[in-house]
Order: C-alpha cells, then structure tokens, then sequence
C-alpha cells in the first residue's frame, strides 16, 4: 500500500532497471519522474517502460485500462528543477563513481526535501558512493533490486557507514509498499548477500567444468530441476534444520575439501572474455545467442515471478 507521506518519486535513469522501478512506482499508484540525459535516452526509458506493461498485459495480470492509469503517473524530464519537491530518489546509473556523483551533486544542488536516496549499483560500496554527498550523505542506501525489478520481488538494502536509520527505514518502507520483500544488511560486504551467494554457485559451476566432471548444459539442467525449484518455498537454513545438523556436518566434512576456494575469475571465463565472446550481447559466449534464443530467455526469465505479482494498482 503507498506510503502517504511520499508524494514523488523520482528515477535517475531510463535503462532497464530505471524502466523497471518506473513500472513498478506507478503500477503502486506513486507519480514518477524519470530523468534523461537526452531525448534518445528519454524514448529508450519509454519503449522499456512500455514493454514492461504490454508483457503483463500478454499475461493478463494487468489490464489495458489498469496500464493506461498507470502511465498517466509517469512523466520524464531532463531537468533536475523539475524534481525539486521529490520525497524519493532511485539513482540507477552506469556502475562507475564519477558518473554517480555528477548524479549527487546535481541531486543536492536542486533537490531540497528528499527523504532517501537509493542506488541500484550491484558492486559499488555503500561508503564509496556516500563520498559523492557533501550535504546528505546520511540520506544515502544501495537498494539492490534483481532484474526485472518490477517483477522480482527482493531488493536489499544496504546502509553506509553515514547512513541515518530514519534513511534506510524509508527505503524499507517504500520498497515493502510495492509488494517487495526487503533486507536491510547488518553491514556493507562486496556483493552484498544475493551476489555472494549467486558467485559462490558459480565459482564452483565452473569448477565442475574446468575438472571434465560435466558440461555448462549439464550443470544448468542439474540445477534447475534439482534443489533450486526446493528453494522458492524453503529456506537454505530451514533446509538443512529439516536435514538434520549432524548429517550436514558430515557432508560439509567430506565435500568441502574438494570444492573450488579459487580467489580470481576462472580461466573458463577469461578465455572467452578475451576471444569478445561476451554472451548475449555480442551473439556468443557459453552458449550461441540467435535472436529466438534471447526472446525466449527473456520470457523464462521473468515466468517464475509471475507468482509473485501483487501491485496495489492506482483505481484512478
């Protein structure tokens, strides 16, 4: 339900995930602004925007009237005046601290009642980028949403060592209001919770290869239909509690000694990074990426969320 003390919400941003968080505001009744840089960047937010709602839309969670509403909360600029009054800020640019802080600094240059000032970054510090505010740095929290955002339902916090407890509540609360399921870090680590856990499976997928023990195909069928499916509806520690402590310890006594503890990005990766087979984006990278193949990615990446859609949508 809207938090009735945020009035404007405004979003630093028009990729994907500036997109996504757009949807995800107005699809919760908050007028948003998102600001570009250009008009090209303005008309890319837009097309994202929209293709967001036309994919609810295809899978009837949202109607055209309920989308139509939603699209009358959101507005674009490319003036920091115009978002003066804003009570919350979503920065969401590129991942590099000098582009932030032009960000901040224009922030605190127009922005004058600001309750919260959340990032998106997925790597940077919570404490480096506060270096970037010289008036609100205690106003400042990563808020780190998975893409898409506006369908996946976790986001977590992350506070700087400024950060003030009234700052990081209001991120809470606003994100809890959109249907999310927040955490607030008890303190900043590298990669935060999600990601560390996420690149531990992955060092160890790897490994797997690089020993001959099963092919990148192998390893992702292995995990889709074995214990990953179990971990939508239990918890990893309530897992191993329904497991039995003592039969935990056994295991993590024998396998753990021959598990991957390898503290760089495994050749496997670097090959491939040094031929430019990125993945996706460049046509090739573990696997070939034809353009049916990424549709039909996109749309299996968003189906197990579907579940979770429950926005308050705006009645008017």
């Amino acid at each position: 339900m809207k938090i009735e003390n945020i009035n404007h919400v405004s979003i630093i941003g028009t990729g994907m995930i500036g997109a996504s968080m757009a949807a995800l505001f107005t699809g919760n009744g908050y007028p948003t602004t998102m600001l570009a840089v250009n008009e090209q960047e303005k008309s890319r937010g837009k097309d994202l925007y929209d293709t967001c709602f036309k994919d609810l839309i295809d899978k009837n969670l949202v109607t055209e009237e309920q989308s139509a509403r939603c699209a009358k909360l959101l507005s674009f600029t490319f003036d920091y005046n115009e978002i003066a009054q804003t009570d919350f800020i979503f920065e969401c640019v590129v991942e590099r601290l000098d582009v932030k802080y032009c960000v901040y600094e224009q922030i605190e240059a127009h922005c004058k009642q600001f309750k919260a000032l959340a990032s998106s970054t997925s790597a940077l510090s919570a404490d480096d980028l506060a270096e970037g505010l010289h008036k609100h740095k205690d106003k400042l929290v990563v808020a780190h949403p998975y893409n898409p955002p506006h369908l996946v339902p976790f986001v977590e916090i992350v506070k700087s060592k400024y950060t003030a407890e009234e700052a990081a509540k209001t991120a809470y609360d606003v994100l809890e209001s959109t249907g999310r399921k927040a955490i607030i870090m008890q303190r900043s680590a590298p990669g935060f919770v999600a990601n560390r856990l996420q690149h531990a499976l992955l060092r160890e997928a790897v490994h797997i290869v690089e020993e001959g023990l099963a092919t990148p195909r192998d390893i992702d069928k292995a995990l889709m239909y074995s214990f990953m499916p179990r971990y939508t509806s239990v918890g990893l520690f309530e897992h191993q509690d329904a497991a039995g402590l003592d039969l935990v310890k056994s295991i993590e006594d024998y396998l753990l000694p021959t598990l991957s503890n390898c503290n760089c990005t495994p050749e496997f990766f670097n090959k491939l990074v040094q031929e430019e087979n990125l993945g996706m984006k460049t046509g090739k990278g573990v696997y070939k990426w034809p353009e049916e193949a990424k549709e039909d990615f996109r749309k299996r990446a968003s189906a197990p969320y579907l579940c979770y859609f429950n926005w308050d949508m705006p009645t008017e």
